[in-house]
């Protein structure tokens, strides 16, 4: 698994989920009556710390702000009656103890807890709240490291590709390192000559801007240290001990020292024999340490507990969360993910969350059947497009619901790419992965706040969040509209998404990315063209049930 929080800056890049999905889509029309494209001017004022955290839920004709129009949503909702809705969250632990995510928990009802066995007879045993493939495991290898570690696994072709692969990404490496060590020299300069000139260990921002008539040499520390402090949001000491260990970790990538240890052992199964241990695993579904957060951030994106009084609202109601733990510190396994997909479908999902990805897949298609049995099951798959600021019509990441970039497998799975609170060139995120034919749409993935392990609150940024935002109004869509298919529901969300016509920037250009910025219509960098709405999304649904058309 690839993360994406952003620190540092320009100067720290970190990645994670991918996708793609499809070029062939059959067209809805969206009837009269059901606004999907807006001109509005940008909201030129900063946003509130309240609008900071509910900027996903907002509305651009009302509020200037691109969210999804999901308090309007509930507003069209008023008086209709929805069916629950379990949506699987196939990612890292969840923290199901949170308070914002406890009373939204799918619990087993046909198992009995702790008495060590299988009494609904699915193959898992005590699978309370959903199913835990990576055992006692966390930390993990990328599948490159993988597959040098041990190239059987590969085909001759993949095996040249990560070949080619690790030799580049030993050149980034050094690259990194060498940036990172000059960062790390003026850091220390500038902590040292502001300690020397307090004549103190610790100092505040505001002491550092209040400074009068400085010499040139403290000048320069004062502009080190506020561009720094002021851009990453870190204390000195804090950005000191972040670029130590993104030094370390590059080290690591030189020398090779990643293509070592067999983390899986712990498991105790085959990892490249999807038939090896059938039911591996345990129960235990939360976090294992508090670095383990994303599926518990993903999760209350979906569906955390709505007008409780607490953290913030999820996008849906009428929600069970399955917490099915598949996804590593590292790269998820593609049995993993093949048979967290299939638990999902099996113990009653409807909606699956994929926030997840990497550049490799040695058994794509184990987790290629997989999506086949969720749609002959009728369950969407919502899935995140990857943040690596590429265009996925041309490099694959995995999963994807296409094996030659062109033709679905299948017509339930649905990528999403990431989008700002920023209506302007700015809208896209830098990082989201785009795609004309392979990602489907975007949706709200920029400084998303949500529930963290042991009942705290983050905001973080990702593809990894604008999937569940997406996955939230398809679940809603299923709970008041359950006549319509998984399928259905991808082309309603897809097609009543607010149109956006202007030029923004493309994603993967800027000095983060050491490339101009080019602009391009937003419109080229999805299947839709469009960005998430739930109220129109709901109005169409409404009006497919009712007239059939």
């Amino acid at each position: 698994m690839r993360v994406y929080k952003p620190i540092l800056s320009s100067i720290v890049l970190v990645s994670l989920a991918s996708c793609s999905s499809t070029a062939n889509i059959k067209k809805i029309v969206v009837p009269a009556g059901i606004n999907n494209e807006v001109s509005i001017t940008a909201k030129k004022a900063a946003l509130t710390n309240t609008e900071k955290q509910n900027w996903q839920h907002l509305d651009l004709a009302t509020d200037s702000i691109p969210g999804m129009s999901v308090n309007k949503a509930y507003e069209f909702l008023k008086g209709k009656k929805g069916v629950e809705v379990i949506v699987g969250v196939v990612d890292s632990g969840t923290d199901l103890n949170h308070e914002d995510l406890k009373d939204v928990a799918w619990t087993n009802k046909d198992e009995i807890a702790g008495n060590g066995k299988d009494d609904d007879n699915n193959g898992y045993v005590d699978d309370i709240h959903g199913w835990n493939f990576l055992g006692d495991s966390y930390t993990e290898h990328l599948e490159y490291e993988r597959i040098l570690m041990k190239p059987s696994v590969a085909d001759p072709e993949t095996l040249a590709e990560v070949k080619a692969y690790q030799a580049e990404k030993v050149k980034d490496a050094k690259e990194l390192k060498f940036n990172y060590q000059n960062y790390l020299s003026g850091i220390l300069f500038a902590d040292k000559a502001l300690k020397d000139h307090f004549k103190k260990d610790e100092y505040t921002f505001e002491e550092v801007e209040a400074i009068k008539n400085p010499s040139d040499e403290l000048k320069q520390a004062i502009g080190v240290a506020i561009g720094f402090v002021k851009a990453n949001k870190m204390t000195m000491s804090g950005i000191q001990k972040e670029l130590k260990k993104e030094i370390k970790k590059a080290e690591k990538t030189i020398n090779g020292d990643n293509l070592k240890n067999d983390y899986r052992t712990v498991v105790g199964d085959d990892p490249y024999d999807i038939n090896d241990k059938p039911g591996y695993g345990n129960g235990n579904t939360g976090h294992s340490e508090e670095g383990e957060s994303h599926g518990s951030h993903v999760s209350g994106i979906i569906a955390a507990a709505r007008n409780n009084g607490k953290g913030m609202n999820g996008v849906a109601t009428n929600v069970k969360i399955m917490a099915v733990r598949s996804v590593s510190d590292g790269d998820e396994y593609d049995k993993d993910v093949a048979l967290g997909i299939r638990y999902a479908v099996d113990n009653g999902a409807k909606v699956i969350n994929t926030s997840f990805g990497k550049a490799f897949s040695p058994n794509k298609e184990w987790v290629y059947d997989a999506i086949k049995y969720a749609a002959d099951k009728d369950v969407l798959i919502v899935n995140a497009a990857g943040n690596d600021g590429k265009n996925i019509d041309v490099e694959k990441t995995f999963p994807n619901d296409s094996q030659d970039l062109i033709n679905e497998i299948s017509d339930n799975f649905l990528t999403v790419g990431a989008m700002s609170a920023n209506y302007n060139k700015e809208l896209p995120a830098a990082f989201s992965n785009y795609g004309k034919k392979n990602v489907d749409i975007f949706a709200p993935g920029v400084e998303i706040y949500s529930t963290y392990p042991n009942s705290t609150y983050e905001s973080i940024s990702g593809t990894s969040m604008a999937s569940p935002s997406t996955a939230g109004v398809a679940a809603l869509i299923r709970s008041y509209y359950p006549q319509l298919s998984a399928s259905q529901v991808k082309r309603i969300i897809m097609n009543s998404g607010t149109k956006i016509n202007m030029e923004v920037n493309k994603p993967g250009t800027g000095p983060r990315y050491r490339k101009e910025v080019e602009l391009i219509p937003f419109e080229n960098l999805s299947v839709s063209g469009r960005v998430v709405n739930a109220y129109n999304a709901l109005k169409l649904a409404d009006r497919l049930v009712k007239t059939g058309k």
